[in-house]
């Protein structure tokens, strides 16, 4: 029997509206987090991205403090910490200062790409080979960090030793999902953008899956797009604005999250359609009834654990009653 009554999460990857500065797009961030917060969102994660002008989440850790000081009990984390990028050490120490001023809110989501183009990610890079490589060792440096201390060696992460921040493996390929199976960790997977191999990553992670001392049986959360409105038309209407968002990623352009339009056929090419439609075609869109069906019949053939929602709509009002509708349906009302 399929559940559509499960926890609900947020993920943020702080995108900058037209016409607001990079002050303005943090501060509605944070706006969001409060509002999720009150609404009873399970976690608010933010993303990490470089070198991206229309995004302000390249300091991810920094945008968490900041998130934490001005919630109250909502888990916040990082969807994901992209540990080409940075050194396990550097991450324990941060994500272990957190965890102390801020004890049990905080989650570590961890992926192996770097989040950006390759000159940029060299320039980040602590080492300019194969750090994507060794991201099963540097995700197992991790839980032993934030681990007992007896099972420290000789560098250890202060504040961290003892912090057991859950972990969770990122995914938009099946690579991760072996990983996670074999580690015994929750995993989350990318539908939101890499909707093309969801399927098969849940169904490896579920198969595969060896119990731990952090989860005794798979906890699957799915990152999907809502679009939630009070009718079907004015869901297609705010859908305009992700649809111009993943144009964006198709052409490789830097534009701000635009305003929705009446008409995309003017402003994309069909193969740009194509393209930008594959990569959102996981999207819950419509009124609080279409969403209802849509989210039974997913989670009647996926049974996730957590539903992760992103939603690309331009109006924070708007986007924040997108939140609201979505949990309505998750407490039945």
């Amino acid at each position: 029997m399929s559940n559509i009554q499960i926890p609900v999460s947020v993920l943020n990857l702080a995108p900058i509206r037209e016409g607001q500065s990079a002050k303005e797009a943090i501060e509605a961030m944070v706006d969001l987090a409060q509002a999720t917060e009150k609404m009873g969102y399970t976690r608010y994660w933010i993303a990490e991205h470089h070198n991206t002008p229309t995004l302000v989440s390249s300091a991810t850790p920094i945008l968490i403090k900041h998130t934490l000081e001005h919630t109250e009990h909502i888990r916040v984390g990082s969807g994901g910490i992209m540990l080409p990028n940075h050194s396990p050490l550097v991450v324990a120490e941060q994500f272990g200062t957190m965890a102390t001023i801020y004890p049990n809110r905080l989650d570590l989501g961890l992926g192996r790409a770097p989040g950006t183009d390759m000159m940029t990610a060299n320039a980040l890079r602590r080492a300019q080979k194969d750090s994507v490589y060794t991201f099963p060792n540097d995700v197992q440096a991790l839980l032993t960090y934030f681990g007992p201390e007896e099972l420290q060696s000789y560098v250890k992460a202060y504040p961290g030793v003892g912090t057991n921040i859950p972990i969770y493996i990122l995914g938009s390929s099946t690579d991760s999902a072996f990983l996670a199976a074999k580690l015994g960790l929750p995993y989350v997977f990318a539908s939101h953008f890499a909707p093309r191999y969801m399927e098969e990553a849940i169904s490896i992670y579920r198969s595969r899956f060896q119990p731990s001392q952090h989860l005794d049986s798979p906890y699957m959360i799915v990152c999907l797009n809502v679009i939630a409105t009070e009718s079907d038309e004015e869901a297609q209407f705010e859908s305009t604005t992700m649809q111009q968002f993943f144009l964006n990623v198709v052409r490789g352009s830097q534009s701000p999250l635009k305003p929705p339009v009446e008409n995309m056929d003017h402003i994309w090419s069909q193969p740009e359609k194509e393209m930008a439609t594959s990569m959102s075609s996981v999207t819950l869109l419509g009124s609080k009834e279409s969403i209802r069906k849509q989210l039974t019949n997913f989670q009647e053939k996926y049974n996730v654990d957590e539903i992760m929602a992103v939603s690309y709509i331009y109006d924070g009002n708007k986007q924040k009653r997108s939140y609201e509708i979505l949990k309505e349906i998750v407490d039945g009302k």
